[in-house]
């Protein structure tokens, strides 16, 4: 099994600055389109916090990549593309593994940035969009089935639920720290993370440097027990948010 850690949303490069908290609420900002979209943040109600977020570079009216998509229905649908969809292959990345959506938050009192978890998706489909892109995607108006994004476009999807309150538990970032500094999970070592097999990332007192650029890092925890727990918790502190 593999937990794979997804860097999503706004931030200093993508958008210009952390997704907001509101009313205790992380509500992860979708990054400007830059191909395919049929939704503007106005859409999604986000006009407000967009501009607010890049400082009124981007409105209501600008169109967003709406991905990944949390559904009513309790699922979740997300693209992925070029070299980090080939890297998730290269990974083995698959049906039974979970994706960790995190991205770059500001807090709601002090307006400090970090890294927190807002959504998980458990992988039970993929389809290659290549071989054909499903109507009911198109329907959805995700954004990778409007228009192929490059040769190895693929959507993933399952069970998968956004945070609706911003707990202490789902911050990655340490306390005080700048975002890319993590307090990690016990199980998580050195070599165990992709992109993060330097010595000097792992730093003591259960700290991790994470790297600044990047969408998908894979953990492969195979059958141990400490990670699955974990993830559990993760997952149910979501669905109990």
């Amino acid at each position: 099994m593999r937990i794979v850690f997804s860097r999503k949303g706004f931030d200093s490069s993508a958008g210009g600055g952390p997704s907001p908290i509101v009313g205790g609420r992380p509500i992860s900002l979708p990054i400007p389109a830059g191909t395919a979209s049929a939704t503007t943040y106005g859409d999604l109600g986000l006009g407000e916090h967009a501009a607010k977020a890049s400082r009124g570079r981007l409105s209501g009216g600008d169109a967003c990549h709406h991905d990944p998509m949390f559904c009513e229905d309790g699922t979740c649908v997300f693209g992925q593309h070029a070299a980090a969809q080939t890297h998730l292959e290269r990974q083995g990345v698959t049906v039974g593994d979970v994706f960790v959506f995190f991205g770059l938050f500001a807090e709601e009192e002090t307006g400090e940035p970090h890294h927190r978890i807002f959504g998980y998706l458990e992988v039970a489909e993929t389809c290659a969009l290549s071989d054909g892109i499903p109507g009911e995607l198109v329907a959805l108006k995700h954004p990778h089935a409007l228009g192929m994004h490059s040769a190895n476009d693929v959507i993933w999807r399952g069970e998968g639920r956004a945070a609706s309150r911003a707990v202490p538990g789902l911050r990655l970032t340490v306390s005080g720290g700048p975002p890319s500094l993590w307090r990690r999970p016990p199980w998580l070592k050195r070599g165990g993370l992709s992109y993060h097999d330097r010595e000097d990332r792992w730093l003591p007192g259960g700290r991790l440097r994470s790297v600044a650029r990047g969408q998908e890092f894979v953990a492969d925890i195979g059958r141990r027990k400490a990670p699955r727990q974990w993830l559990d918790q993760v997952i149910a502190t979501i669905r109990a948010s």
